[in-house]
């Protein structure tokens, strides 16, 4: 099969054996992955990466001895895939691997296996091109799985990144004053077209005015990409507020540890979401995912996929493997 190998910030094309599934395994044909800015990090060194990477994808299930009603039918799959035995949640478990960045191959390849067990089935009625939204949604929905997210709340979202605007949009479902801050009026069209309210800034030196002239926030999603994100989200948040941190960046970050302590503020780390509550959302028309899609490539022209995806202020670069 081909597959996409990075090693130490190069992108190559390599032919490599189908992978054969081991016990509790299933092997998926990719049909369409995304390129996310992990992707984009892990090129650039972060986790010290080499390995096929990609972990944003649709596929349908060749071959699934303890789930063999499953063979045929479209998936997308929880990315976290625990070793062994393990109690608890799998998203957390010590010793796991990582769809396509840690220690475990990527969907940049035709065909990969993923355990069983965190296979969720796409409806007919979702395309290949949203289903593939499935492991970024769920990220965005994660916010509010781990914060009470209530109607009366001031949220904002800092970042119009594709995890920016899919985490305002989730948020949105739970409450109906998401303001959504970022540099890029066409993309924060994308969740205003959606309800969300928006303002855009021409550069990230004006957060700091703004964050003296506005009221504080309850709550402050960072998601801006950059290692310098998480201390304009503190200066936005109330005393005893909350900020989630959403980032995760090859370059360290930073913090303003005083105003954290003072304040007594609650810094909460985000990261993978629930697929199955993302699919349900999708299925529901809860959000619509098609504003993000920049442009779509075969596979054989994933090098300029990539290219398009590096692009400062691209939205999501789709990869058609079939």
């Amino acid at each position: 099969m081909r597959a996409i190998y990075f090693e130490k910030g190069k992108i190559d094309f390599i032919e490599r054996d189908k992978p054969l599934p081991g016990a509790g395994e299933a092997l998926l044909k990719v049909l369409v992955a995304g390129i996310c800015n992990t992707d984009i990090e892990l090129h650039k060194g972060y986790y010290g990466f080499d390995g096929i990477p990609g972990h944003e994808f649709v596929a349908v299930v060749v071959e699934c001895p303890d789930r063999p009603e499953l063979v045929g039918k479209r998936v997308v799959a929880d990315i976290n895939c625990p070793v062994g035995p393990y109690a608890g949640d799998r998203r957390h478990v010590a010793e796991r691997t990582v769809v396509g960045i840690v220690n475990h191959d990527g969907c940049f390849a035709e065909y990969l296996k993923v355990p069983a067990e965190n296979l969720v089935v796409v409806s007919d009625s979702v395309e290949d091109r949203e289903a593939v939204f499935a492991e970024p949604l769920a990220a965005g929905l994660e916010v509010s799985q781990q914060i009470h997210v209530t109607g009366d709340m001031k949220v904002m979202v800092l970042g119009d990144g594709k995890l920016g605007i899919l985490t305002a949009l989730s948020l949105g479902i739970y409450n109906p004053h998401v303001l959504l801050v970022g540099k890029h009026e066409d993309k924060l069209s994308i969740a205003g077209q959606q309800g969300v309210t928006t303002h855009c800034i021409g550069d990230p030196a004006e957060l700091s005015d703004l964050a003296a002239q506005w009221d504080k926030f309850d709550l402050v999603v960072e998601a801006t990409g950059s290692e310098q994100g998480i201390n304009y989200a503190i200066d936005f948040v109330r005393p005893e507020g909350t900020v989630v941190a959403k980032t995760t960046s090859h370059l360290p970050s930073s913090i303003n540890l005083a105003k954290l302590v003072v304040d007594e503020i609650s810094i909460v780390g985000s990261r993978c979401g629930d697929i199955e509550l993302a699919m349900n959302v999708l299925e529901r028309g809860m959000v619509d995912v098609s504003g993000l899609i920049d442009a779509e490539y075969d596979f054989s022209d994933f090098k300029q996929a990539f290219e398009q995806a590096m692009t400062r202020g691209a939205k999501k670069i789709l990869v058609r493997m079939s």
